[in-house]
């Protein structure tokens, strides 16, 4: 399989990034062809200037596309101060299944993390069950009190990865080696091991609350 290589958009590209993430979103059923948003979808021009706009090209053909859009940008939702925003991930249709939905998210958290990001946030459709795997694999997690709707019966679901992490507080492996969808599952247990160090923590649970501290980094509570 041809390889895949990430890299910002160049201003010639940005109507064929445009039609990709409307096709994108357009493939799955998340839009009416009528929707406004597909309007702001197409428009890879402002993503371009006021955001990095991430392409995935495979044999000198467009496939992907993502927006990375730091603290501050009119594009970014959901960041804070220090934080940056992940949007319109899109994958072509014929070209799914091969692993570059992925491979845009993990070379947006890196450019967010070599940036100084604290966390990278993004929100999804609830329908958008791939992208959800991805993000739970690369150990996001799920942010209820952030999830919106920003139309009728369109659900927006928010994930946040802490980029100052390093190992996985559920599992105790490295966040950049994935497979970590059932530590996402348990996100309501108390962590054991630091995000920080990869230490084992010692962890105390009590009747509706628990405490888990790190020799290094001191304690946690929940």
């Amino acid at each position: 399989m041809t390889s895949v290589r990430i890299r910002t958009a160049v201003p010639a590209e940005y109507p064929v990034v445009g039609e990709l993430t409307a096709a994108g979103y357009l493939a799955d059923g998340l839009l009416d062809p009528g929707s406004p948003y597909v309007a702001e979808l197409r428009d890879a021009a402002r993503r371009g200037r006021e955001a990095v706009l991430l392409v995935a090209e495979r044999g000198g053909r467009l496939v992907g596309t993502a927006t990375l859009a730091p603290a501050g940008s009119d594009l970014a939702e959901l960041a804070g101060p220090g934080e940056a925003d992940l949007q319109m991930l899109a994958v072509d249709p014929l070209a799914r299944r091969a692993g570059i939905g992925r491979a845009l998210v993990v070379d947006a958290l890196h450019r967010a993390r070599d940036a100084r990001a604290s966390i990278l946030r993004l929100s999804a459709a609830a329908a958008m069950r791939a992208a959800h795997r991805i993000y739970a694999d690369l150990g996001f997690r799920h942010t209820p009190a952030l999830d919106r709707s920003p139309a009728p019966g369109v659900p927006l679901l928010t994930y946040a990865l802490d980029l100052t992490l390093t190992w996985c507080d559920r599992c105790g492996r490295s966040l950049a080696d994935g497979g970590h969808q059932p530590c996402a599952a348990a996100e309501l247990d108390p962590p054991r091991w630091c995000g920080h160090c990869g230490r084992r923590m010692v962890v105390q649970v009590m009747p509706g609350s628990w405490s888990a501290r790190c020799v290094e980094h001191g304690a946690r509570t929940g």
